[in-house]
């Protein structure tokens, strides 16, 4: 099983320094020791007046003016012990946002227990909005999966299918049609919330965008298309499998049969397209494309053609009953 992501304080800190304003106050000799494994931030009001159960010790903690005050209701020794109690539970890292100065008793606990205590000049309603975007960018969930992914009328349509069964050959003539590549082959996926971002899996750029093409080889689409023809990620929409048919093989003909295949435990509705010599499958996914656009906009083709077919055929039941009954 895969590890759950995480992030250091130190790179937090480094990578976002400028863009969140940051300084260090306290402990940061444990910034490289001290890691961040949740999207989520916690503001730790509760904890100080004494509730730690359910303590979420793994994420970000923020300081905003709301503790800042309540901090200032106690006297010496009980704002000590209030702080202690929530140090004890070791979160990676404390933030005091609106640049607000630091107790002593906080500096000298963090300090000792080796957590790190930045401040953002930025108020806290910014500094989370910021950070939160970052670190969903940095933790999101991802995986890997073998396909092409490529945006047709701005959908995102993620072909998938065995090797061999032509979803590089589909992906380059929706780019001569003008459509863009995302990725080949092996398709990064990110989730973010409820929606899924897929990209390539390549470590360098030069090695983005190319298509290998069967009896041909590597080609680079950039460079025959240029730079319309390619987009860097996209959200993926729907998945397309690529089918090999066969014999008695059963398919969906009307389209009333909705099926899903979950990613990151996302759902995303799945289409299966027998492959056949002949077939077109470039313009098949543009309809694809286009029929979610319609879908996505309430008109569900398929299911006012079922219910407007039922309507006729219940029609012609009752007017064969009325001339059944006429006996003249």
């Amino acid at each position: 099983m895969k590890k759950p992501k995480r992030l250091s304080v130190a790179e937090l800190f480094e990578d976002r320094r400028e863009e969140l304003k940051l300084g260090v106050i306290a402990g940061k000799q444990g910034m490289e020791k001290s890691f961040i494994s949740s999207i989520d931030i916690h503001r730790p009001g509760l904890a100080l007046a004494g509730f730690i159960s359910e303590f979420p010790a793994d994420r970000l903690q923020v300081l905003g003016g709301t503790e800042m005050a309540f901090l200032e209701t106690f006297d010496h020794e009980a704002r000590r012990l209030a702080i202690k109690r929530v140090v004890e539970l070791a979160p990676p890292c404390f933030v005091i946002t609106n640049d607000a100065d630091a107790p002593a008793e906080l500096v000298e606990e963090l300090d000792e227990a080796g957590i790190p205590l930045l401040v953002s000049r930025l108020p806290g309603a910014g500094f989370i909005h910021l950070v939160s975007d970052y670190l969903e960018l940095r933790l999101a969930p991802e995986t890997h999966m073998h396909g092409t992914l490529v945006d047709v009328y701005g959908i995102g349509l993620l072909l998938v299918g065995a090797s061999g069964i032509g979803k590089s050959e589909t992906a380059l003539d929706l780019v001569e049609r003008g459509h863009r590549l995302v990725a080949d082959d092996l398709i990064r996926i990110r989730r973010q919330r409820t929606i899924l971002l897929g990209e390539g899996a390549e470590q360098r750029p030069a090695f983005q965008h190319h298509v290998e093409i069967r009896g041909l080889g590597i080609i680079n689409l950039y460079s025959i298309f240029g730079i319309r023809s390619i987009r860097l990620q996209k959200r993926i929409e729907v998945v397309v499998e690529l089918k090999r048919w066969e014999k008695g093989m059963v398919v969906d003909r009307l389209g009333l049969e909705r099926k899903a295949r979950r990613i990151l435990g996302v759902s995303i509705p799945l289409i299966t397209i027998p492959v056949l010599p002949g077939r077109n499958l470039a313009m098949i996914c543009e309809v694809i494309a286009m029929n979610h656009l319609v879908v996505l906009r309430g008109y569900h083709p398929m299911q006012l053609f079922d219910r407007e077919l039922k309507k006729l055929l219940l029609q012609k039941a009752k007017v064969a009953k009325e001339i059944e009954e006429d006996v003249e």
